[in-house]
């Protein structure tokens, strides 16, 4: 009788690999990013992103400088003496400061000299100017007290019953105007944000059914099988937020760029007079630390829209499968 060979003993000594090797083995995923057209959707939410924080950067801005101009309303006024022949242009400026001060709810008045007069005329007319040669208005600022305004009416009776020339001015009928283009200018901002953001949900859309359609046998055969809409939405979510997370940070970081390139170009063109002007209408170009978390909030939003919309588009693709399967 032929005797068996023994067992070798080190075959158990070898451990079962074949687990090991299972678990180590990275499953592919059920939407590769080459199926989402991946770079392209990055560009297109990096540039909604971009649009969309600028919009907001430029939304607050306006709303920022309307508020000051509001302020301004009940804080300043002034009074403006036009030149005349044989009229003492001094000496109506000291006259007219005088007047306005003697009201109560007046804190100050302040003259406007000859060269603030000639630099606020300096950006139309050009440097070197001699107001003496030229018939220009002189002003006088009138510092109220914002809790107790001055009467104005009488004011303006005051000053003209001694200086003909001067006339009162409380900035309230042109500011009232900025006032109110800057609040329709708010409108159209947040109009304008809100058609970018479904721009950015459709775009999301459309890439969403591209991706299914170039995984519908896998998608149906997996949903047959028993597999769960929510897992397989799950899978779409998570490669869409990733794809539109590189894109929003992409767009909000060139924002954030463009915002602080003009906070620096307002800061070293400060002291002229265009930088005067500018500030005047738009203020300091700067959106503060609110707008940058307008900013940063946008990235987040149009993150979260990205998951969403394509979680959303991807049940709603398999319940018209489950539709079609039960009206077959």
């Amino acid at each position: 009788m032929t005797e068996l060979p023994a067992e070798d003993d080190d075959i158990h000594d070898v451990p079962d690999a074949y687990p090991k090797a299972r678990m180590q083995r990275r499953m592919a995923p059920l939407v590769p990013a080459q199926n989402i057209a991946g770079r392209a959707l990055v560009c297109v939410i990096a540039i909604m992103t971009f649009l969309s924080c600028l919009t907001f950067g430029a939304v607050t801005l306006v709303r920022d400088t309307a508020a000051i101009w509001e302020n301004q309303i009940s804080r300043e006024a002034t009074v403006q003496i036009k030149p005349a022949d044989g009229l003492d242009m001094e000496a109506a400026l000291a006259a007219a400061a005088e007047i306005a001060a003697a009201f109560p709810g007046v804190k100050n008045t302040k003259i406007v000299d000859r060269a603030a007069t000639a630099r606020l005329l300096e950006p139309w007319l050009g440097p070197g100017l001699d107001i003496d040669q030229l018939p220009v208005p002189r002003l006088v600022v009138v510092t109220v007290d914002q809790a107790g305004p001055p009467d104005f009416a009488a004011m303006r009776q005051a000053l003209a019953q001694k200086l003909p020339s001067a006339t009162l001015d409380d900035h309230r009928t042109w500011v009232d105007r900025l006032v109110a283009m800057a609040h329709t200018t708010v409108t159209a901002g947040i109009a304008v944000l809100a058609l970018m953001l479904s721009a950015t949900v459709l775009t999301v859309v459309f890439a969403t059914r591209g991706a299914m359609a170039g995984n519908g046998h896998i998608i149906e055969v997996l949903h047959f099988v028993g597999a769960e809409a929510r897992f397989i939405a799950r899978e779409f979510r998570h490669q869409f937020l990733v794809t539109g997370m590189k894109g929003a940070v992409a767009g909000g970081v060139a924002a954030i760029l463009v915002f602080v390139a003009f906070s620096w170009w307002a800061g070293r063109n400060m002291a002229t007079p265009q930088a005067d002007q500018a500030a005047a209408l738009f203020g300091t170009f700067a959106i503060g630390w609110s707008g940058y978390l307008g900013v940063a909030l946008m990235v987040a939003v149009i993150g979260a829209l990205t998951a969403g919309t394509s979680h959303a588009t991807v049940i709603a693709y398999l319940s018209d499968i489950d539709e079609r399967q039960t009206d077959g």
